[in-house]
């Protein structure tokens, strides 16, 4: 087992080492830079501009210098805990990101919570009364979801508070505790909110997992040793949640390193929509921009929690099924 870590971390070492790098090369794959980005904005403000002015400016931000360079002295500075300076903004990048990445995390972590509690029952109810009304009705409602789009599902939200209970469903605080400090309040605050947000980055993943895992359930009730365990004289329920469940909970584990990067590429216009102060939008922002210190920065950081949750996902995945323990 120990072993298995040590490999497992080494490999994700070097797996963040290659997507910091390609990320970084594809931020720079647009024709043109931040300085030429900058100027085009200038000019349709109606401000003249020289192109001894944009060479200054490239000199400046060091964007004068070839790309392999410019890589190397922004992972130098990484690898000492300093993401480097945001081009359009003038702020450490640490410190634009710094509450938005956590709050993007508890966002995630609300989807995957919503996510289990919905589907889990569901897709077992599913299974066990298979072609019973409750049955054809979830599976209804799970084409429903799986159909409706995010953004369509929070502007009927929006609307919905507004028009008939005169509430506004945006962000992620109220009015009282979006620039306060941290607190217990403000933590309680965060929690009343989170629901809404994680309710709508959930509906598709939910209606996913629940044709999933009634699926492989379905396949595991009729297993030899599912008919041996009833022979023996245990309950039905103990026969369901000690082996046949178990198993096919493999999916909901296995998906738990995509969900992070999922939620955040998939949900930046919901997040715009909920005015969320999550990583998405401003990550849309910094590649508009060609900011690609704050691009890079954030894309590294998604890459270093897809590392982890993929970590996380195959411990719980060996401990959920012994044969994959075996393989390892």
């Amino acid at each position: 087992m120990l072993r298995y870590l040590v490999r497992r971390i080494v490999l994700g070492l070097f797996t963040i080492w290659f997507v910091s790098m390609v990320s970084f090369a594809i931020i720079q794959l647009p024709p043109g830079d931040f300085v030429d980005a900058y100027i085009g904005r200038l000019e349709e403000d109606g401000r003249i501009t020289y192109a001894d002015a944009a060479a200054q400016l490239r000199k400046v931000y060091g964007l004068d210098q070839p790309v392999y360079i410019q890589y190397f002295d922004w992972i130098t500075q990484v690898v000492q805990g300093n993401f480097g300076e945001s081009l359009e903004v003038q702020r450490p990048v640490a410190d634009i990101i710094g509450d938005s990445i956590w709050l993007t995390v508890a966002v995630s972590a609300a989807a995957i919570v919503v996510t289990w509690i919905i589907a889990i029952p569901i897709g077992v109810y599913s299974a066990v009364r298979q072609y019973s009304r409750g049955d054809y009705f979830f599976t209804f409602m799970s084409f429903i979801g799986l159909a409706i789009p995010n953004l369509l599902l929070a502007l009927v939200l929006l609307w919905t508070g507004f028009k008939f209970f005169h509430v506004n469903l945006q962000g992620l605080f109220s009015q009282d505790f979006v620039v306060a400090p941290w607190s217990l309040a403000r933590v309680g605050d965060l929690l009343k909110h989170l629901p809404l947000p994680g309710l709508i980055l959930a509906i598709a993943g939910t209606a996913e997992l629940v044709r999933i895992l009634r699926a492989n359930l379905l396949d595991e009730l009729h297993k030899p040793y599912v008919v041996t365990a009833r022979a023996k004289g245990l309950r039905e329920r103990e026969v369901l949640v000690k082996y046949p469940l178990r198993v096919a909970m493999n999916p909901f584990a296995s998906g738990i390193g995509f969900l992070l990067p999922e939620v955040v590429s998939g949900s930046v216009i919901v997040s715009l929509v909920l005015n969320l102060p999550t990583v998405g939008p401003i990550l849309l922002r910094a590649l508009l921009s060609q900011d690609m210190y704050l691009a890079g920065t954030i894309v590294l950081l998604l890459g270093t929690l897809t590392v982890i949750g993929i970590l996380i996902s195959d411990l719980i995945l060996m401990w959920l099924d012994p044969r994959v323990r075996l393989v390892n």
